[in-house]
Order: structure tokens, then sequence, then C-alpha cells
């Protein structure tokens, strides 16, 4: 069962990611921390209770997270958000690909850009929290 273990590593390394944007991100890596939060425990959610709808709340729980996601760049203008909405667009793009073929989900392909797009959305996430996080520090170190 490799899909298991690669499906834990990522939520480990997306829940790491987001508890280090929650400690050390401003207010718009701390908001998009909680989306990305909220994303997991939906979508994981969703595999275990409800298998034959997974597909379509998938779907619709990435199309709230990236619009969620888009009111925190609208919101705070966080240059890294750039990144995270061009991922969000080949998420999207990609649930919209497998329901208008009707091809079913679960396949190699899939699994490989929707790893890709998730691993690369936190990695945008991590480097906006550093990026934040160094610029309060070279603040307060010109300030002292």
């Amino acid at each position: 069962m490799p899909d298991v273990s690669i499906r834990l590593l990522i939520n480990i390394f997306s829940a790491l990611g987001a508890l280090f944007a929650l400690w050390k991100g401003g207010a718009a890596e701390r908001a998009a921390a909680i989306i990305v939060v909220v994303n997991v425990l939906v979508g994981e959610s969703s595999h275990w209770l409800a298998p034959n709808s997974d597909d379509v709340i998938r779907m619709a729980n990435d199309g709230l997270s990236a619009l969620a996601l888009l009111m925190v760049t609208v919101r705070y203008g966080a240059p890294w958000m750039g990144g995270v909405m061009l991922f969000y667009a080949a998420q999207f793009a990609m649930h919209s690909y497998y329901m208008v073929t009707e091809r079913k989900t679960g396949d190699y392909l899939n699994a490989l850009i929707n790893n890709i797009n998730f691993t690369g959305i936190i990695w945008c996430l991590i480097i906006g929290t550093v990026v934040a996080w160094r610029r309060r520090f070279v603040a307060a170190r010109a300030a002292a």
C-alpha cells in the first residue's frame, strides 16, 4: 500500500508546514495555514465518511480553499500567494478534466498531479513564512 504512506507523508508535511506558519508567520501566513488545515481535514474526512462522493467533495473543497486563499491574497498582497493560486488553478483544472472526461480518479496521473500541487502549496506557505519571519527579524534589529 504505497498510496497510504505517501498520503501520510504529505499530510504530515502539510501539518508541519501549517504549524510553522502559525508559529512564525505573519497574518497572511496564519490565515493561509488555517485554510490549509481545514482543507486537509475536509479532504481526509470525505475520504473516510463519503467515499462515493469523494471526487465531488474534493473538487468543492479545493475550490472553496482557493477562493478563501484568493481573499487572503487580495487582503494582504503577499507575493508568495501568487504561487499558491497557480497551484490551485492547476488543481482545479485537474479536477475539471477528470469530471469532463468521466475518467476514474485515483490513477497514477491524478495522484501525481495532486501530490505535486499540494506539496507545492505547502512549500509556498513555508517560503512565505520564512520571508515574513525574516522581514520581522530585520525590522526588529533595525529598530534596536
